[in-house]
């Protein structure tokens, strides 16, 4: 039997500003896998270059990440999701098609949705994990242990002084 494995999905800004999240639900839904962990989320600055630092030296970082922070598209909304199950990656990355939309296939995500705009910027719609440790390293920026219905890598109780968060009114 395979392992199983998660895989980290994020629907970016163009798939809310085009309207076609259900369509991209949808067609992820064909490689019956398991959601074990679903939120909208808006990507601070902060959180585009901890998720994409392995690309902060490309000359089109400053391009990724006013897109992927929602200033092309005037929304800053994400959809964030973690499948799981057997070979979780490679069952995404094949319905999410080529990273350059013009590559991907016509029926895959990317290629039905996709865009390269005229400044060159790949606009892909979603991100999918490349492996399981790009996988878990992004898990790791976007849920908490708590968010995840699976407990999927080692956790630890920590007393945290001077928390502050938003709680209800």
């Amino acid at each position: 039997m395979k392992q199983k494995e998660a895989a980290l999905i994020i629907i970016k800004p163009d798939g809310f500003h085009k309207g076609v999240i259900g369509n991209i639900l949808l067609k992820f839904s064909q490689a019956n896998l398991e959601i074990i962990a679903l939120k909208i989320a808006k990507s601070s600055r902060e959180l585009a270059e901890q998720h994409y630092q392995h690309i902060k030296d490309q000359p089109f970082f400053e391009d990724v990440m006013s897109y992927f922070t929602g200033k092309y598209h005037g929304i800053n909304n994400l959809l964030v999701i973690i499948y799981y199950g057997e070979n979780a990656i490679k069952k995404c990355r094949k319905i999410a098609g080529a990273t350059n939309p013009e590559e991907a296939d016509p029926k895959s995500i990317r290629g039905s949705y996709g865009r390269i705009t005229t400044k060159g910027t790949f606009e892909n719609v979603v991100h999918v994990s490349s492996d399981p440790s790009e996988a878990k390293r992004e898990i790791k920026i976007w849920f908490k242990p708590e968010d995840i219905v699976k407990n999927l890598y080692a956790t630890k109780w920590a007393t945290i002084a001077e928390h502050k968060e938003k709680v209800w009114a």
